[in-house]
């Protein structure tokens, strides 16, 4: 038969077999990637196996060759090998070739994700050669700052990222310190999503300094995730002076584990079939959304490892956790089914600052104006428009609370953005004598202009 032959005709010439073993087409390159993964193995009937002519590029039966001499051929451009699949019958055995070119229900994604190293610190170092081999910390100065970012030699000392700006000097005497230049940093980032666009379209920023890429097909023609990985990484070296970790994995959340795998200036590929022997043996506390709580409870469960995990049934973790259940679920099990979403609309723009000292409510005005021009600026480069205002506090016993208003038309300008942000403090029922920490002020509810001015008023 050649590639023409029809689906019926197939299943014709194989109703009288069942099938033991449905092999893929398992292609491998020189990396050891796998280029077309697994069917699921599993016993089926001949009959119910429908090849139709887009998906063979050649099909042969014959006499089963013996397991010195079985053959594998080339699947055309897409290079993949293929392996045997026998058809068993008492008195014969049948050798089924095939070469599969695209099974839309049986593709595996491959999402990359890229994490540049030390961003912010690595952006100063390069910039200015003297900082080249010194811990470098980027901060404000002050007693409430904190770290946005810290360069390796500084983390050998153990300042990381959110910690207290003091805390690192403490640790890190000798560091220089640098206040953040955002515009800057903004414009690198801008270059390095240059680099990935030229590989995929499906590129979904997560930050600055971060974002996954849907490699599945590529631009660049590229036979693996891998190279794609190692090109992106090698151009960003060579362009922007500056290094990325990259992880390959079936999804996002495996990719994101993986990228942080091998820091710095480092590569980690987890191929769907090493999954569980990746997954199983770590701690919980690595799954997305598994924070200290989160983690605390579940040690309560006596689950340390992912494994551990795993042995929870649904109804037990959708008990204990809610609708987090289910996602814990599906992560023991290295499912993700979240897709690569370039271009993901704003849902929200906010700004804060944690002050100095704490101070009542009656004395954040001044912050609350500036907070809110700088929201107010940050909303404007959006096409869409915000209908809601947002004013967050933070106590000094570190209880957040907010309050927010989406009045009958979206706000029109600084001006009435700081009015109604000043206004949501009459809605903090606390003692006077309360002191507040933080102060932020925010913007959500982001619409088309057409739908935000359409829209009821709502209050909440």
């Amino acid at each position: 038969m050649d590639a023409c032959t029809s689906a019926r005709e197939t299943r014709s010439r194989s109703t009288d077999y069942s099938i033991d073993i449905l092999l893929a087409i398992n292609g491998e390159d020189s990396d050891g990637e796998t280029m077309r993964f697994a069917w699921s193995l599993r016993r089926v009937p001949a009959s119910q196996i429908s090849l139709t002519a887009p998906h063979l590029h050649r099909l042969h039966i014959g006499p089963c060759p013996s397991a010195e001499s079985r053959a594998s051929r080339p699947g055309g451009e897409s290079q993949f090998q293929a392996r045997e699949t026998v058809l068993h019958q008492p008195s014969h055995a049948y050798f089924l070739l095939t070469v599969v070119d695209s099974i839309s229900v049986m593709t595996v994604r491959k999402i990359v994700h890229i994490d540049m190293d030390a961003f912010y610190a690595s952006v100063e170092q390069r910039d200015d050669p003297q900082l080249s081999g010194k811990p470098v910390v980027v901060a404000w100065r002050g007693n409430r700052s904190v770290v946005c970012a810290a360069s390796y030699e500084a983390r050998r000392f153990g300042v990381r990222s959110a910690m207290p700006a003091i805390r690192a000097e403490r640790l890190c005497p000798n560091a220089v310190f640098l206040p953040p230049d955002f515009p800057r940093y903004r414009a690198v980032s801008r270059l390095a999503r240059e680099i990935f666009k030229r590989h995929t379209d499906l590129v979904e920023p997560l930050s600055l300094d971060e974002a996954y890429l849907d490699v599945t097909e590529n631009k660049t023609g590229l036979p693996t995730a891998t190279r794609v990985a190692r090109a992106i990484r090698e151009q960003i070296r060579e362009e922007l002076n500056l290094t990325a970790s990259a992880g390959v994995a079936p999804n996002k959340f495996l990719a994101k584990i993986a990228s942080d795998w091998r820091k710095p200036d480092g590569l980690f590929v987890i191929r769907p079939e090493a999954v569980d022997s990746f997954l199983l043996p770590l701690s919980v506390g690595r799954l997305h959304g598994v924070g200290k709580v989160t983690e605390e409870k579940l040690k309560s469960l006596d689950v340390q490892t992912v494994a551990d995990l795993r042995k929870l049934d649904l109804s037990t973790l959708e008990g204990s956790f809610g609708r987090q259940g289910l996602r814990l679920y599906e992560l023991a099990r290295g499912v993700d089914k979240s897709a690569v979403i370039p271009d993901r609309p704003t849902q929200s723009v906010s700004v804060e600052d944690t002050l100095e000292h704490d101070i009542q409510l009656t004395e954040t005005e001044p912050m609350i104006r500036r907070l809110a021009e700088k929201a107010w600026t940050a909303s404007r480069k959006e096409v869409r428009v915000a209908r809601t205002v947002i004013l967050k506090l933070k106590t000094s016993e570190f209880k957040i609370l907010t309050r927010s208003h989406t009045p009958p038309a979206p706000p029109s300008s600084c001006e009435e953005l700081t009015d109604i942000a000043l206004s949501l403090r009459e809605r903090i029922e606390l003692s006077p004598k309360q002191r507040f920490r933080l102060v932020g002020v925010g913007l959500s509810n982001f619409r088309d202009p057409h739908e935000a001015s359409a829209e009821p008023a709502l209050f909440d």
